[in-house]
Protein backbone atom coordinates (compact mmCIF):
# COMPACT_ATOMS: atom_id res chain seq x y z
CA UNK A 1 0.00 0.00 0.00
CA UNK A 2 3.12 2.24 0.83
CA UNK A 3 3.74 2.01 -2.97
CA UNK A 4 0.60 2.90 -4.03
CA UNK A 5 0.51 5.89 -2.03
CA UNK A 6 3.91 7.18 -2.53
CA UNK A 7 3.60 6.74 -6.82
CA UNK A 8 -0.18 8.64 -5.94
CA UNK A 9 1.17 11.66 -4.72
CA UNK A 10 4.19 11.49 -7.24
CA UNK A 11 1.78 11.43 -10.07
CA UNK A 12 -0.69 14.05 -8.97
CA UNK A 13 2.84 16.43 -8.38
CA UNK A 14 3.51 15.62 -12.41
CA UNK A 15 0.08 16.04 -13.12
CA UNK A 16 -0.02 19.35 -11.59
CA UNK A 17 3.11 20.51 -13.38
CA UNK A 18 2.27 19.15 -17.00
CA UNK A 19 -1.05 21.26 -16.71
CA UNK A 20 0.64 23.87 -15.91
CA UNK A 21 3.58 23.88 -18.49
CA UNK A 22 -0.02 22.85 -21.07
CA UNK A 23 -1.57 25.97 -19.77
CA UNK A 24 1.47 28.03 -20.65
CA UNK A 25 1.61 26.46 -24.12
CA UNK A 26 -2.10 27.08 -24.91
CA UNK A 27 -3.10 30.28 -23.32
CA UNK A 28 0.26 32.49 -24.74
CA UNK A 29 2.30 30.67 -26.77
CA UNK A 30 0.27 28.96 -29.41
CA UNK A 31 -2.20 32.65 -29.15
CA UNK A 32 1.04 34.60 -29.94
CA UNK A 33 3.29 32.13 -31.77
CA UNK A 34 0.85 30.89 -34.37
CA UNK A 35 -2.26 32.36 -36.64
CA UNK A 36 -5.82 30.99 -35.56
CA UNK A 37 -5.71 28.86 -38.20
CA UNK A 38 -2.95 26.74 -37.54
CA UNK A 39 -3.43 26.65 -33.51
CA UNK A 40 -7.08 25.48 -34.96
CA UNK A 41 -5.81 22.78 -37.55
CA UNK A 42 -2.80 21.22 -34.75
CA UNK A 43 -5.91 20.84 -31.70
CA UNK A 44 -7.89 19.42 -34.72
CA UNK A 45 -5.67 16.90 -35.69
CA UNK A 46 -4.34 15.76 -32.73
CA UNK A 47 -7.93 15.80 -30.59
CA UNK A 48 -9.41 13.58 -33.81
CA UNK A 49 -6.29 11.14 -33.60
CA UNK A 50 -6.90 11.10 -29.56
CA UNK A 51 -11.09 9.89 -30.67
CA UNK A 52 -9.46 7.35 -32.52
CA UNK A 53 -6.76 5.68 -29.38
CA UNK A 54 -8.99 3.28 -28.11
CA UNK A 55 -10.03 1.62 -31.02
CA UNK A 56 -6.03 1.51 -32.64
CA UNK A 57 -5.42 0.48 -29.48
CA UNK A 58 -8.22 -2.58 -29.29
CA UNK A 59 -8.34 -1.78 -25.62
CA UNK A 60 -5.10 -3.23 -24.61
CA UNK A 61 -4.17 -0.88 -22.16
CA UNK A 62 -6.93 -1.91 -19.81
CA UNK A 63 -6.72 -5.39 -20.80
CA UNK A 64 -3.26 -5.74 -19.95
CA UNK A 65 -3.49 -4.28 -16.66
CA UNK A 66 -6.64 -6.35 -15.55
CA UNK A 67 -5.68 -10.20 -16.67
CA UNK A 68 -1.67 -9.60 -16.24
CA UNK A 69 -1.91 -10.40 -12.98
CA UNK A 70 -3.84 -13.64 -13.39
CA UNK A 71 -0.98 -15.39 -15.00
CA UNK A 72 1.07 -17.23 -12.73
CA UNK A 73 3.93 -18.69 -14.86
CA UNK A 74 6.17 -17.53 -17.27
CA UNK A 75 5.24 -19.08 -20.05
CA UNK A 76 1.49 -17.88 -20.24
CA UNK A 77 2.84 -14.62 -19.14
CA UNK A 78 5.28 -14.20 -22.17
CA UNK A 79 2.18 -15.40 -24.29
CA UNK A 80 -0.34 -12.74 -23.04
CA UNK A 81 2.13 -9.86 -23.10
CA UNK A 82 3.21 -11.01 -26.95
CA UNK A 83 -0.37 -10.84 -27.54
CA UNK A 84 -1.33 -7.88 -26.31
CA UNK A 85 1.88 -6.39 -28.57
CA UNK A 86 0.51 -7.44 -31.81
CA UNK A 87 -3.24 -7.32 -31.26
CA UNK A 88 -3.85 -3.25 -32.09
CA UNK A 89 -1.79 -3.71 -35.16
CA UNK A 90 -5.17 -6.48 -36.34
CA UNK A 91 -7.03 -3.28 -36.37
CA UNK A 92 -4.88 -0.42 -37.30
CA UNK A 93 -3.48 -2.38 -40.45
CA UNK A 94 -7.20 -2.85 -41.78
CA UNK A 95 -8.59 0.36 -40.77
CA UNK A 96 -5.21 2.48 -42.39
CA UNK A 97 -5.97 -0.11 -45.68
CA UNK A 98 -9.79 1.15 -45.92
CA UNK A 99 -8.72 4.58 -45.25
CA UNK A 100 -6.31 4.61 -48.09
CA UNK A 101 -8.61 2.88 -50.35
CA UNK A 102 -11.20 5.56 -49.72
CA UNK A 103 -9.21 8.49 -49.10
CA UNK A 104 -10.75 11.01 -51.90
CA UNK A 105 -14.27 10.19 -49.99
CA UNK A 106 -12.60 10.75 -46.09
CA UNK A 107 -10.54 13.48 -47.60
CA UNK A 108 -13.81 15.19 -48.82
CA UNK A 109 -15.53 15.00 -46.02
CA UNK A 110 -13.43 16.25 -43.40
CA UNK A 111 -12.54 19.47 -45.69
CA UNK A 112 -15.97 20.58 -47.23
CA UNK A 113 -15.51 23.66 -44.41
CA UNK A 114 -11.64 23.50 -43.94
CA UNK A 115 -9.69 23.02 -47.07
CA UNK A 116 -6.14 23.22 -44.88
CA UNK A 117 -6.85 19.86 -43.12
CA UNK A 118 -6.67 18.08 -46.29
CA UNK A 119 -2.48 18.03 -46.55
CA UNK A 120 -2.18 16.15 -43.10
CA UNK A 121 -5.25 13.74 -42.40
CA UNK A 122 -2.59 11.39 -42.56
CA UNK A 123 -1.17 12.85 -38.98
CA UNK A 124 -4.63 12.01 -37.78
CA UNK A 125 -3.50 8.26 -38.48
CA UNK A 126 0.06 7.74 -37.70
CA UNK A 127 -0.57 9.64 -34.21
CA UNK A 128 -3.40 7.51 -33.36
CA UNK A 129 -1.26 4.45 -33.77
CA UNK A 130 1.36 6.07 -31.86
CA UNK A 131 -0.68 7.55 -29.02
CA UNK A 132 -2.36 3.75 -29.00
CA UNK A 133 1.38 2.06 -28.47
CA UNK A 134 2.68 4.78 -25.94
CA UNK A 135 -0.72 3.26 -23.71
CA UNK A 136 0.34 0.06 -24.71
CA UNK A 137 3.76 0.13 -23.21
CA UNK A 138 2.67 2.76 -20.42
CA UNK A 139 0.09 -0.33 -19.25
CA UNK A 140 3.44 -2.49 -19.44
CA UNK A 141 4.92 -0.62 -16.76
CA UNK A 142 1.79 -0.32 -14.56
CA UNK A 143 1.29 -3.82 -14.35
CA UNK A 144 4.79 -3.84 -12.98
CA UNK A 145 3.93 -1.55 -10.54
CA UNK A 146 5.76 1.05 -11.82
CA UNK A 147 3.72 4.47 -12.96
CA UNK A 148 5.15 7.53 -12.14
CA UNK A 149 8.00 7.70 -15.07
CA UNK A 150 4.88 6.59 -17.75
CA UNK A 151 2.98 9.71 -16.09
CA UNK A 152 5.80 12.29 -16.64
CA UNK A 153 6.24 11.11 -20.23
CA UNK A 154 2.26 11.63 -20.88
CA UNK A 155 1.67 14.17 -18.57
CA UNK A 156 5.09 16.66 -19.16
CA UNK A 157 7.23 15.11 -21.93
CA UNK A 158 4.99 15.78 -24.32
CA UNK A 159 3.71 19.06 -23.59
CA UNK A 160 7.56 20.12 -22.96
CA UNK A 161 8.77 19.43 -26.03
CA UNK A 162 5.70 21.58 -27.31
CA UNK A 163 7.27 24.33 -25.24
CA UNK A 164 10.63 24.20 -27.00
CA UNK A 165 9.15 23.75 -30.43
CA UNK A 166 6.96 26.79 -30.51
CA UNK A 167 9.80 28.99 -29.23
CA UNK A 168 12.07 27.19 -32.70
CA UNK A 169 9.09 28.61 -34.25
CA UNK A 170 9.09 31.42 -32.78
CA UNK A 171 12.70 32.32 -34.18
CA UNK A 172 12.21 31.32 -37.32
CA UNK A 173 13.87 27.96 -36.85
CA UNK A 174 11.53 25.65 -37.90
CA UNK A 175 8.42 26.74 -39.83
CA UNK A 176 4.52 26.44 -39.15
CA UNK A 177 4.43 22.98 -41.30
CA UNK A 178 7.87 21.90 -39.95
CA UNK A 179 6.15 22.26 -36.08
CA UNK A 180 3.34 19.94 -37.06
CA UNK A 181 5.71 17.43 -38.34
CA UNK A 182 7.52 17.92 -35.33
CA UNK A 183 4.92 16.90 -33.31
CA UNK A 184 4.16 13.84 -34.91
CA UNK A 185 7.54 13.03 -34.32
CA UNK A 186 7.97 13.90 -30.81
CA UNK A 187 4.83 11.45 -30.12
CA UNK A 188 6.98 9.06 -32.14
CA UNK A 189 9.94 9.64 -29.83
CA UNK A 190 7.76 9.47 -26.57
CA UNK A 191 6.05 6.02 -27.39
CA UNK A 192 9.74 4.78 -28.24
CA UNK A 193 11.22 5.66 -25.06
CA UNK A 194 8.18 4.66 -23.30
CA UNK A 195 8.60 1.15 -25.17
CA UNK A 196 12.29 1.27 -23.76
CA UNK A 197 11.67 1.91 -20.40
CA UNK A 198 8.49 -0.74 -20.19
CA UNK A 199 11.04 -3.14 -22.13
CA UNK A 200 13.70 -2.49 -19.38
CA UNK A 201 11.29 -3.76 -16.39
CA UNK A 202 10.40 -7.31 -18.78
CA UNK A 203 11.79 -7.84 -21.83
CA UNK A 204 9.42 -9.11 -24.29
CA UNK A 205 10.01 -12.94 -25.06
CA UNK A 206 8.21 -13.69 -28.08
CA UNK A 207 5.81 -17.10 -27.14
CA UNK A 208 2.40 -18.23 -29.32
CA UNK A 209 1.13 -20.38 -27.12
CA UNK A 210 -2.53 -20.86 -26.40
CA UNK A 211 -4.24 -19.11 -23.67
CA UNK A 212 -6.86 -20.48 -22.18
CA UNK A 213 -9.37 -17.67 -21.19
CA UNK A 214 -8.51 -16.08 -24.66
CA UNK A 215 -12.55 -15.43 -25.27
CA UNK A 216 -12.94 -13.68 -21.83
CA UNK A 217 -9.95 -11.52 -22.85
CA UNK A 218 -11.06 -10.62 -26.26
CA UNK A 219 -14.79 -9.62 -24.99
CA UNK A 220 -13.48 -7.11 -22.54
CA UNK A 221 -11.36 -5.43 -25.20
CA UNK A 222 -13.93 -5.04 -27.26
CA UNK A 223 -16.17 -3.80 -24.58
CA UNK A 224 -13.18 -1.35 -23.30
CA UNK A 225 -12.69 -0.02 -26.91
CA UNK A 226 -16.64 1.30 -26.17
CA UNK A 227 -15.55 2.37 -22.51
CA UNK A 228 -12.60 4.30 -23.60
CA UNK A 229 -14.19 5.17 -27.10
CA UNK A 230 -17.04 7.12 -25.08
CA UNK A 231 -14.40 8.71 -22.91
CA UNK A 232 -12.47 9.99 -25.48
CA UNK A 233 -15.34 11.33 -27.70
CA UNK A 234 -16.43 13.03 -24.53
CA UNK A 235 -13.62 14.96 -24.65
CA UNK A 236 -12.59 15.97 -27.73
CA UNK A 237 -15.65 15.17 -30.56
CA UNK A 238 -16.22 19.20 -29.93
CA UNK A 239 -13.39 20.46 -31.29
CA UNK A 240 -14.03 17.63 -34.57
CA UNK A 241 -17.35 18.92 -34.68
CA UNK A 242 -16.36 22.22 -34.94
CA UNK A 243 -13.47 22.10 -37.56
CA UNK A 244 -16.52 19.93 -39.56
CA UNK A 245 -19.05 22.50 -39.44
CA UNK A 246 -17.64 25.91 -39.12
CA UNK A 247 -14.25 27.95 -39.67
CA UNK A 248 -11.45 25.82 -38.12
CA UNK A 249 -10.30 29.14 -36.12
CA UNK A 250 -12.90 28.72 -33.79
CA UNK A 251 -10.95 25.13 -32.58
CA UNK A 252 -8.01 27.47 -31.39
CA UNK A 253 -10.34 29.92 -29.40
CA UNK A 254 -12.49 26.98 -28.01
CA UNK A 255 -9.32 24.76 -27.21
CA UNK A 256 -8.25 27.80 -24.95
CA UNK A 257 -11.74 27.82 -23.15
CA UNK A 258 -11.72 24.02 -22.51
CA UNK A 259 -7.90 24.42 -21.15
CA UNK A 260 -8.91 26.65 -18.80
CA UNK A 261 -12.40 24.53 -17.61
CA UNK A 262 -10.60 20.90 -17.55
CA UNK A 263 -8.22 21.94 -14.89
CA UNK A 264 -11.15 22.10 -12.33
CA UNK A 265 -11.30 18.17 -13.31
CA UNK A 266 -7.66 17.82 -11.89
CA UNK A 267 -8.55 16.79 -8.50
CA UNK A 268 -10.89 13.82 -9.51
CA UNK A 269 -7.69 12.40 -11.83
CA UNK A 270 -5.60 12.35 -8.52
CA UNK A 271 -8.37 11.03 -6.30
CA UNK A 272 -9.36 8.34 -8.56
CA UNK A 273 -6.27 6.72 -8.32
CA UNK A 274 -6.59 6.31 -4.58
CA UNK A 275 -10.33 5.74 -4.39
CA UNK A 276 -10.68 3.05 -7.42
CA UNK A 277 -8.64 0.42 -5.41
CA UNK A 278 -10.40 1.07 -2.10
CA UNK A 279 -13.77 1.13 -3.80
CA UNK A 280 -13.03 -2.47 -5.43
CA UNK A 281 -12.36 -3.82 -2.23
CA UNK A 282 -15.28 -2.07 -0.55
CA UNK A 283 -17.62 -4.05 -3.24
CA UNK A 284 -15.74 -7.02 -3.30
CA UNK A 285 -16.23 -7.23 0.61
CA UNK A 286 -19.46 -5.97 0.33
CA UNK A 287 -19.45 -3.49 2.52
CA UNK A 288 -21.94 -1.24 2.12
CA UNK A 289 -21.25 1.12 4.78
CA UNK A 290 -17.99 2.10 3.97
CA UNK A 291 -18.91 2.47 0.64
CA UNK A 292 -20.97 4.96 1.46
CA UNK A 293 -18.81 7.09 3.51
CA UNK A 294 -16.26 6.76 0.75
CA UNK A 295 -19.09 7.88 -1.68
CA UNK A 296 -20.29 10.78 0.31
CA UNK A 297 -16.36 11.84 1.13
CA UNK A 298 -15.14 11.76 -2.10
CA UNK A 299 -17.77 13.84 -2.99
CA UNK A 300 -17.60 16.34 -0.42
CA UNK A 301 -14.35 16.64 -0.72
CA UNK A 302 -14.04 16.90 -4.33
CA UNK A 303 -16.61 19.64 -4.52
CA UNK A 304 -14.94 21.71 -1.58
CA UNK A 305 -11.73 21.43 -3.59
CA UNK A 306 -12.84 21.40 -7.23
CA UNK A 307 -15.54 24.63 -5.88
CA UNK A 308 -12.74 26.81 -4.99
CA UNK A 309 -10.73 25.99 -8.32
CA UNK A 310 -14.24 26.50 -10.26
CA UNK A 311 -14.74 30.27 -8.42
CA UNK A 312 -10.97 31.08 -8.65
CA UNK A 313 -11.14 30.44 -12.47
CA UNK A 314 -14.75 31.81 -13.43
CA UNK A 315 -14.10 34.95 -10.73
CA UNK A 316 -10.46 35.68 -12.49
CA UNK A 317 -11.70 34.97 -16.12
CA UNK A 318 -12.18 38.14 -17.07
CA UNK A 319 -8.41 39.55 -15.93
CA UNK A 320 -6.72 35.94 -17.45
CA UNK A 321 -8.21 36.69 -20.79
CA UNK A 322 -6.95 40.12 -20.99
CA UNK A 323 -3.22 38.67 -21.07
CA UNK A 324 -4.43 36.57 -24.20
CA UNK A 325 -5.19 38.03 -27.81
CA UNK A 326 -8.30 39.94 -28.14
CA UNK A 327 -9.99 37.59 -30.03
CA UNK A 328 -10.05 34.55 -28.08
CA UNK A 329 -12.43 36.50 -25.83
CA UNK A 330 -15.35 35.27 -26.57
CA UNK A 331 -14.81 32.02 -24.57
CA UNK A 332 -15.63 33.46 -21.28
CA UNK A 333 -19.47 31.93 -21.81
CA UNK A 334 -17.74 28.38 -22.50
CA UNK A 335 -15.50 28.37 -19.40
CA UNK A 336 -18.73 28.70 -17.19
CA UNK A 337 -20.46 26.33 -19.01
CA UNK A 338 -17.60 23.23 -19.17
CA UNK A 339 -16.86 24.75 -15.60
CA UNK A 340 -19.90 23.78 -14.22
CA UNK A 341 -20.25 20.71 -16.20
CA UNK A 342 -16.98 19.90 -14.35
CA UNK A 343 -18.01 20.81 -11.01
CA UNK A 344 -21.03 18.26 -11.18
CA UNK A 345 -18.69 15.58 -12.27
CA UNK A 346 -16.76 16.19 -8.93
CA UNK A 347 -19.72 16.43 -6.79
CA UNK A 348 -20.09 12.78 -8.08
CA UNK A 349 -17.13 11.44 -6.42
CA UNK A 350 -16.21 7.61 -7.16
CA UNK A 351 -19.75 7.14 -8.64
CA UNK A 352 -17.47 5.88 -11.88
CA UNK A 353 -15.05 3.72 -9.59
CA UNK A 354 -18.69 2.67 -7.74
CA UNK A 355 -20.06 1.35 -11.64
CA UNK A 356 -17.17 0.14 -13.02
CA UNK A 357 -15.89 -1.95 -10.32
CA UNK A 358 -19.11 -3.37 -9.90
CA UNK A 359 -21.28 -5.92 -11.79
CA UNK A 360 -23.39 -3.50 -13.53
CA UNK A 361 -20.16 -1.81 -15.50
CA UNK A 362 -22.21 -2.98 -18.92
CA UNK A 363 -24.96 -0.85 -17.91
CA UNK A 364 -22.24 1.97 -18.06
CA UNK A 365 -21.34 1.41 -20.97
CA UNK A 366 -25.12 1.39 -22.51
CA UNK A 367 -25.17 4.51 -21.09
CA UNK A 368 -22.29 5.84 -22.55
CA UNK A 369 -23.15 5.05 -25.90
CA UNK A 370 -26.56 6.97 -25.11
CA UNK A 371 -24.27 9.98 -24.26
CA UNK A 372 -22.19 9.99 -27.41
CA UNK A 373 -25.24 9.67 -29.66
CA UNK A 374 -26.94 12.54 -27.54
CA UNK A 375 -23.58 14.66 -27.63
CA UNK A 376 -22.89 14.24 -31.70
CA UNK A 377 -27.22 14.86 -32.24
CA UNK A 378 -26.22 18.58 -30.49
CA UNK A 379 -23.20 19.36 -31.38
CA UNK A 380 -24.86 18.95 -35.38
CA UNK A 381 -27.67 21.09 -33.97
CA UNK A 382 -25.98 23.82 -32.43
CA UNK A 383 -22.90 24.26 -33.46
CA UNK A 384 -24.11 25.68 -37.09
CA UNK A 385 -26.31 27.93 -35.31
CA UNK A 386 -24.31 29.37 -32.49
CA UNK A 387 -20.53 28.33 -33.45
CA UNK A 388 -18.24 27.17 -30.29
CA UNK A 389 -20.78 28.23 -27.76
CA UNK A 390 -23.35 25.74 -29.03
CA UNK A 391 -20.74 23.14 -29.07
CA UNK A 392 -20.50 24.21 -25.25
CA UNK A 393 -24.37 24.11 -24.64
CA UNK A 394 -24.05 20.51 -26.22
CA UNK A 395 -21.09 19.60 -23.61
CA UNK A 396 -22.74 20.86 -21.17
CA UNK A 397 -26.25 19.52 -21.72
CA UNK A 398 -24.68 16.07 -22.55
CA UNK A 399 -22.21 15.98 -19.21
CA UNK A 400 -25.50 16.52 -17.19
CA UNK A 401 -27.36 14.11 -18.66
CA UNK A 402 -25.04 11.34 -18.48
CA UNK A 403 -24.23 12.16 -14.53
CA UNK A 404 -27.66 12.52 -13.73
CA UNK A 405 -28.48 9.10 -14.98
CA UNK A 406 -25.43 7.73 -13.12
CA UNK A 407 -26.41 9.33 -9.98
CA UNK A 408 -29.71 7.59 -10.09
CA UNK A 409 -28.74 4.52 -11.29
CA UNK A 410 -26.49 3.97 -8.14
CA UNK A 411 -29.31 5.45 -5.90
CA UNK A 412 -31.61 2.76 -7.07
CA UNK A 413 -29.05 -0.41 -7.32
CA UNK A 414 -26.73 0.76 -4.22
CA UNK A 415 -29.54 2.75 -1.80
CA UNK A 416 -26.86 5.35 -1.63
CA UNK A 417 -26.30 9.09 -2.33
CA UNK A 418 -23.07 11.04 -2.33
CA UNK A 419 -25.06 14.21 -0.73
CA UNK A 420 -25.16 14.65 2.69
CA UNK A 421 -26.59 18.35 4.60
CA UNK A 422 -22.33 19.47 4.05
CA UNK A 423 -23.05 18.94 0.64
CA UNK A 424 -25.40 21.56 0.22
CA UNK A 425 -23.76 24.07 2.99
CA UNK A 426 -20.55 24.02 0.66
CA UNK A 427 -22.92 24.51 -2.25
CA UNK A 428 -24.39 27.70 -0.86
CA UNK A 429 -20.74 28.88 0.04
CA UNK A 430 -19.99 28.29 -3.56
CA UNK A 431 -22.87 30.70 -4.99
CA UNK A 432 -22.38 33.13 -2.42
CA UNK A 433 -18.56 33.73 -3.26
CA UNK A 434 -19.66 34.08 -6.99
CA UNK A 435 -22.27 36.47 -6.15
CA UNK A 436 -20.27 38.39 -4.08
CA UNK A 437 -16.47 38.46 -5.45
CA UNK A 438 -17.85 38.46 -9.48
CA UNK A 439 -18.22 41.97 -9.86
CA UNK A 440 -15.47 42.90 -7.80
CA UNK A 441 -11.54 43.63 -8.99
CA UNK A 442 -8.53 46.24 -7.70
CA UNK A 443 -7.55 48.50 -9.97
CA UNK A 444 -4.19 47.07 -9.98
CA UNK A 445 -2.17 45.37 -12.98
CA UNK A 446 -3.88 42.67 -14.56
CA UNK A 447 -1.57 40.01 -12.77
CA UNK A 448 -1.52 41.42 -9.71
CA UNK A 449 -5.18 42.20 -9.55
CA UNK A 450 -5.39 37.95 -10.13
CA UNK A 451 -2.79 37.19 -7.27
CA UNK A 452 -4.41 39.46 -4.43
CA UNK A 453 -8.15 38.79 -5.77
CA UNK A 454 -7.34 34.47 -5.87
CA UNK A 455 -5.39 35.05 -2.07
CA UNK A 456 -8.53 36.76 -0.92
CA UNK A 457 -10.83 34.43 -1.95
CA UNK A 458 -8.68 31.26 -1.31
CA UNK A 459 -8.02 32.30 2.39
CA UNK A 460 -12.06 33.02 3.25
CA UNK A 461 -12.68 30.10 1.72
CA UNK A 462 -10.96 27.88 3.30
CA UNK A 463 -11.71 29.72 6.42
CA UNK A 464 -15.25 29.72 5.99
CA UNK A 465 -14.86 25.74 5.18
CA UNK A 466 -12.95 25.27 8.38
CA UNK A 467 -14.70 27.38 10.98
CA UNK A 468 -18.21 25.32 10.03
CA UNK A 469 -16.15 22.26 10.40
CA UNK A 470 -17.55 21.22 6.92
CA UNK A 471 -15.13 18.46 6.18
CA UNK A 472 -13.27 16.25 8.54
CA UNK A 473 -10.78 15.75 5.98
CA UNK A 474 -10.03 18.96 4.60
CA UNK A 475 -9.67 20.37 8.54
CA UNK A 476 -7.44 17.34 9.17
CA UNK A 477 -5.19 19.04 6.35
CA UNK A 478 -5.53 22.67 7.26
CA UNK A 479 -4.30 21.29 11.07
CA UNK A 480 -1.50 19.47 9.74
CA UNK A 481 -0.77 22.43 7.91
CA UNK A 482 -0.68 24.72 10.19
CA UNK A 483 0.99 22.68 12.63
CA UNK A 484 3.72 21.98 10.69
CA UNK A 485 3.96 26.27 10.30
CA UNK A 486 3.77 26.85 13.49
CA UNK A 487 7.08 24.31 13.96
Amino acid sequence: MGVIVSQSIKNTIVTYIGFFIGGVNVLFLFTNFLSDAYFGLIQYLFSTAAIMMPLMAFGVHNTMVKFYSSYKTRQSQNSFLTLMLILPMFVALPIGLIGYACFETISHWLTIKNSIIQDYIWVIYITAILLAYFEVFYAWSKVHMQSVFGNFMKEIFYRLCTTLLLFALYFNLISVEQLIYALVIVHFVRMLIMALYAFSLRFPVMCFSRLLNIKSILTYSVLIILAGSIANIILEIDKFMIGLYIEIENVAYYAVAIYIASVIGVPSRAMHQITNPLTAKFLNDHNKLELKLLYQKSSLTLLIISGLIFLLIVLNINELYHLIPEKYQGGITVVLLIGLAKLFDNLLGNNNAILFNSDYYRVVLALGVGLVIITILLNTLFIPKFGTIGAAYATFISVITYNAAKLFFVKVRFKIVPFTADTFKVGVVIVLFFCVFYFWDFSFHTILNIIIKSTVISILYLALIYQFKLSSDISNILNRYFGLLKK
